[in-house]
């Protein structure tokens, strides 16, 4: 049976933000369960290893060409393999878009995606999808037809 949106939980790791907040009031608005708002991946990981049961998807809007956010990245994926990443930035970069998805990114939503296009990302990813905005869709479809070509 597929998630439904009133079953999802999820966590935020990000800087601070007005945007991430009205985002936050809409999806809790829409049932969506939020555990924790983190600002860093340190705490993060903290947060997580404290949770009885994870959220299926996590939300990152941090600095994404920080090579230390990078590694942060890396070690947040290699202990929770299973958890689902959405990354939220304004950096459309191939460099960046590529390097998250090589770290196991579900999904890319650029800044001004809205609650809306949230949810998607969310529920998508919660069924096995991956979801990019529009404006990086062609760098992931590109990433991941050369993957499964080599």
């Amino acid at each position: 049976m597929a998630n439904t949106i009133e079953q999802i939980s999820i966590a935020f790791i990000n800087d601070k933000s007005p945007i991430i907040n009205i985002i936050c009031n809409n999806l809790v608005a829409s049932e969506i369960d939020i555990l924790f708002r983190s600002e860093s991946i340190e705490s993060g990981l903290s947060q997580l290893s404290a949770l009885e049961k994870l959220p299926q998807v996590c939300i990152i809007d941090l600095d994404f060409s920080d090579s230390k956010v990078l590694a942060q990245l890396h070690e947040l994926r290699a202990k929770y393999p299973a958890l689902k990443l959405i990354a939220h930035s304004g950096d459309d970069s191939e460099e960046v878009v590529i390097s998250l998805l090589k770290i196991g990114f579900n999904g890319y939503l650029l800044i001004g995606s809205d609650a809306d296009d949230f949810k998607n990302a969310i529920e998508g990813t919660c069924n096995g999808k991956k979801y990019f905005s529009v404006g990086i869709s062609e760098i992931a479809r590109e990433y991941f037809s050369n993957k499964e070509t080599v």
